[in-house]
């Protein structure tokens, strides 16, 4: 292997198989010296200047959130760290459950900031919240009656109906204390790094303007909730509150595909305008967004991108939590706001939705990462712990689908909409605090579906026509262009070269094309355009159709083995984008498909030995995405 592509690699740090220290989450001894927080190191074994790729999860719930507690799951912020490392752990379902890959390399518990611990301490029969007769009716271990309890504490929320108890600011204060000192016992600088956050549910009227909160470092603030505002422009005016004190923390929308059309509308939740104080508020805080995760995908929609062939992936069109129907999807999907917000650049002058991508799981289950196919445990504990209860397998042992009845199909509607995903990838120069949270902040990130696909994106004008060919090509990018999360400024009309690299999961999938995904303004319009740019088994581009030719890989249904001799271990290529015009405003990322392969709900028929349910996708298309490039023009 050459050094370059040794370089490209990097090292995944991923430190050894032996588990961390960990007791309970309550281990008083060992909480007492979490609190003591540990200098940063500046340098740790791995460290590579030319950065290295990092996976991790920073959408992880545990039995301190509200809904993860109804769903029978008492896993603790300990646990979801012991598991993000390789170790087993028990799921709600009454069974094991352990990555089958390697360890991940970063982790964030994000518990719901609503209510934080209540529902722990409320089953507690010590604890006077026990006494409240509305939390007697959410304690069941019947999976029907988990989805009803979970129905009625959301009904009651929304009409403000919660018992005054929930707001007990002790109980919280606890709970929080519990997951800054879990993030402390588990960070181990050089092999796996913690961070310390919460989830802010906001959702007005149902439609979904959530976000995790991510600190940098030990310093916290405690978390601004939904409950104090569920206006996200409160949130980021605390968070600007808390930099002045010296409490560094983004925050990261996700599931914008529930927000029927909200998270990303053209004016302020409040109804008022835009204007560049806002713009840069938002960005300052939010500079990265998850496009995928299991309750679905946000990069775009059919309906939005009638030209993209592969806009529909995993798409989960209803509200969070009902199965109220999204009508509206701009506003909702990632790609749409990058062209509303080039468009407003190129308008009023500023730019609300500039975003880095990463994706991760919101599993419920405590156990960050779980995102691989054949080995998918669902996202909600005991709701939707069997493979009858999330409809991948018939009702009732039967061995097919016949007589299917509507209501067996709205039952399973919702956990068959659900897709085994995803991770966030990181390029930084070592595995700490530091290090991922400054790529984080200059968004050189990179999504994926589930597989550790790693990915590289740069652009400019003087890179060497030997790139790929140098020993130092990395190092060579970095010196001559800018990668992913980056503005491109333009240069005398040049047009700029784009590199594109990948390399496969050696766990998952060969690789079968790498794309370039532009928007632009042209004439006061917004428009988009896919690129193939670099096709598997020797095929070239056709530049009428800018497609590869199809590989011809398959899928045994029989079995879900997918073919072994069809696609790429990498991927690599340098482009030009043949309609560039350096007057024109522009955004460029990078997505890479794999082979076709069996999706989750096709293993869990075939260990049943039943058909895959014909409402359902047999199979699924693994991918990854780098974080846009914006050009920038000079005028």
């Amino acid at each position: 292997m050459s050094k370059a592509r040794i370089m490209l690699l990097g090292a995944c740090a991923i430190g050894a198989l032996g588990l961390l220290a960990a007791s309970g989450g309550d281990a008083t001894a060992e909480a007492a010296s979490a609190r003591v927080a540990k200098p940063e190191p500046a340098r740790v074994p791995g460290f590579n200047p030319d950065r290295n790729a990092y996976f991790g999860d920073l959408h992880v719930h545990t039995h301190l959130s509200f809904d993860a507690y109804i769903f029978n799951v008492r896993r603790t912020p300990d646990d979801a760290y012991r598991f993000a490392r390789g170790e087993a752990i028990g799921h709600a379902g009454g069974y094991q459950i352990r990555l089958a890959g390697g360890p991940l390399d970063f982790a964030a518990v994000t518990d719901h900031a609503e209510y934080l611990g209540v529902m722990r301490e409320a089953e507690n029969p010590d604890s006077p919240i026990s006494k409240v007769p509305f939390v007697q009716g959410l304690m069941t271990s019947d999976p029907t009656k988990v989805r009803a309890a979970f129905g009625q504490y959301v009904a009651a929320r929304r009409a403000n109906q919660l018992p005054v108890e929930f707001n007990d600011p002790e109980i919280a204060s606890r709970a929080w204390q519990v997951v800054t000192d879990a993030a402390a016992r588990h960070y181990q600088p050089g092999k796996f790094t913690t961070f310390i956050g919460y989830e802010y549910t906001s959702a007005p009227d149902g439609r979904n303007l959530h976000r995790n909160v991510i600190f940098k470092g030990a310093r916290v603030a405690p978390p601004f909730s939904a409950n104090d505002s569920a206006d996200p422009e409160d949130l980021w005016k605390a968070m600007d509150g808390w930099r002045a004190k010296g409490v560094e923390a983004i925050a990261i929308p996700h599931n914008s595909n529930g927000s029927d059309g909200l998270m990303f509308d053209s004016v302020r939740l409040s109804g008022k305008s835009m204007d560049k104080a806002y713009a840069e508020l938002r960005s300052r805080n939010e500079p990265l967004v998850e496009i995928s995760q299991i309750k679905g995908t946000s990069e775009t929609h059919p309906t939005l991108s009638p030209n993209d062939e592969w806009a529909n992936f995993e798409l989960m069109e209803s509200y969070i939590g009902t199965e109220r129907a999204v009508t509206k999807f701009a506003g909702g999907y990632v790609r749409r706001a990058l062209l509303d917000g080039i468009l407003r650049r190129e308008q009023d002058g500023f730019n609300p939705f500039k975003f880095g991508f990463i994706s991760s799981s919101d599993t419920h289950n405590a156990s960050p990462g779980t995102v691989e196919e054949p080995n998918y445990f669902a996202k909600t504990g005991l709701s939707d712990s069997t493979p009858e209860i999330r409809g991948s397998i018939p009702p009732g042992g039967k061995k097919d689908w016949s007589g299917m009845t509507p209501e067996m199909y709205v039952a399973t509607k919702r956990s068959r909409s659900w897709g085994a995903s995803g991770l966030v990838g990181v390029w930084a120069e070592q595995n700490t605090r530091d290090a991922i949270y400054a790529a984080f902040r200059r968004k050189e990130t990179f999504a994926t579906s589930g597989p550790r696909i790693k990915v590289r994106f740069f652009a400019g004008y003087d890179l060497p026509a030997d790139l790929f060919d140098r020993v130092d090509a990395v190092r060579q990018a970095y010196a001559k262009a800018v990668p992913m999360g980056s503005d491109l400024l333009s240069a005398k009309g040049r047009a700029p070269s784009f590199v594109v690299w990948a390399v496969r999961d050696p766990r998952s999938g060969y690789l079968q094309r790498a794309q370039i995904v532009k928007g632009w303004v042209e004439n006061g319009q917004a428009r988009e355009q896919v690129f193939d740019v670099a096709c598997s088994d020797g095929l070239k581009v056709d530049p009428r159709t800018n497609r590869c030719p199809a590989n011809g890989a398959s899928v045994n249904m029989a079995t879900c083995e997918a073919d072994k001799f069809k696609g790429d271990v990498e991927l690599r290529t340098v482009w030009r984008d043949p309609g560039f015009d350096p007057k024109q405003r522009a955004f460029y990322y990078v997505r890479v498909l794999e082979n076709p392969s069996c999706r989750w709900s096709t293993w869990d028929a075939l260990r049943n030995g039943t058909p895959p349910n014909p409402n359902s996708e047999a199979l699924v298309m693994e991918r990854a995405w780098s974080s846009p490039i914006w050009y920038e023009p000079l005028r």
